[in-house]
């Protein structure tokens, strides 16, 4: 609680403490380095190094090698992790997402390269099968159901075959109950000890990811929607339960899904919890300030810093955004 100030105006004039940009820099509150940063992108498999993703302006899908060179880039900005994500060959997909546990497809190719390229830089995978499922749904379906235990047994066979690859968080974002305990006892029964979990704890039923759907190819394939298994927008409470699950099973970082319009939740998570919490600044939130800049509406770059500015002031200790390595330019890295 902030205490009421000693004397009144005159006595009193904040603007003193704002009138120019050293004294601003001086006593300000909150900062963004390339240190909060995670730079989320999508690797595809054919040999063009780039491919454009028309609403996903300035991330497009790279190759495998054009990834390996993100990652040297990520280590000349300063930006310390990866978090990667794959567009799969509609022809490689099936009801079960069977290429999400081959040791030599896509992801796991792509984190080799990575790490060879740039051993220092962290990389973050995504535990979930919606890239490589022929609907779209991020478990196994049966009758329409999503079935959470036998998704889960498939979860951990992705999960194990990412952390032999190199990878050094897995970050499962299905919200299937029960992953992260799983996760963790398979990891600990490998001997893969030092291997993180960050949990997409709270993450959402949201209208925010479909520039992200269109990146990995799943919005021509999903049926129906993801509102059995991801939360319900409306919840806040139940926000903090799911962490708190996460966290009993052994997560070591939590994460918060969507971010801009969730900040709240993540306040009260980094006060309630006193761990590593994260915000993704998910697709729909990358593209809306793309858009806005390219039609003159917004000053881009400035909003970009203050987006990523208002996910530190809520709490948190990084944040996951496609704009990592522009933001990590404009902050002089």
């Amino acid at each position: 609680m902030s205490k009421a100030p000693l004397a009144a105006f005159p006595a009193i004039r904040p603007r003193r403490l704002r009138r120019e940009d050293w004294i601003r820099r001086l006593v300000r509150e909150t900062t963004v380095t390339p240190n909060d940063l995670i730079w989320s992108l999508v690797v595809h498999d054919g040999p063009e190094p780039e491919i454009v993703v028309p609403s996903m302006p300035g991330a497009p899908r790279m190759s495998v090698s054009r990834a390996a060179e993100a990652a040297r880039e990520a280590k000349r900005l300063g930006i310390p992790a990866i978090a990667v994500f794959p567009y799969i060959d509609p022809a490689k997909k099936d009801p079960q997402g069977s290429t999400a546990s081959d040791p030599d497809g896509l992801v796991c190719r792509a984190v080799a390269a990575m790490k060879d390229a740039a051993p220092d830089v962290g990389v973050m995978c995504d535990v979930a099968l919606d890239p490589f499922t022929s609907h779209g749904h991020d478990g196994l379906i049966e009758n329409g159901v999503i079935l959470n235990d036998a998704s889960v047994e498939r979860l951990i066979e992705q999960g194990l075959v990412q952390a032999r690859a190199g990878c050094d968080i897995l970050a499962p974002s299905d919200m299937m109950d029960g992953r992260v305990g799983r996760l963790r006892s398979a990891l600990e029964a490998e001997g893969m000890t030092d291997i993180a979990i960050m949990a997409y704890a709270a993450k959402y039923a949201s209208a925010f990811y479909g520039p992200y759907r269109d990146a990995i190819g799943s919005a021509s394939v999903l049926t129906g929607d993801k509102k059995t298994y991801q939360m319900d927008p409306g919840n806040a409470e139940e926000a903090l339960r799911e962490v708190a699950l996460d966290i009993s099973e052994g997560a070591d970082m939590v994460m918060v899904k969507p971010g801009m319009p969730y900040l709240d939740i993540v306040h009260r998570v980094a006060a309630a919890f006193a761990l590593p919490t994260f915000a993704f600044q998910v697709s729909g939130e990358y593209a809306m300030i793309q858009a806005a800049a390219a039609n003159g509406w917004i000053d881009g770059d400035r909003a970009m810093l203050e987006s990523l500015m208002a996910f530190k002031r809520a709490g948190c200790a990084g944040v996951i955004t496609y704009f990592a390595p522009r933001a990590a330019r404009a902050l002089g890295a």
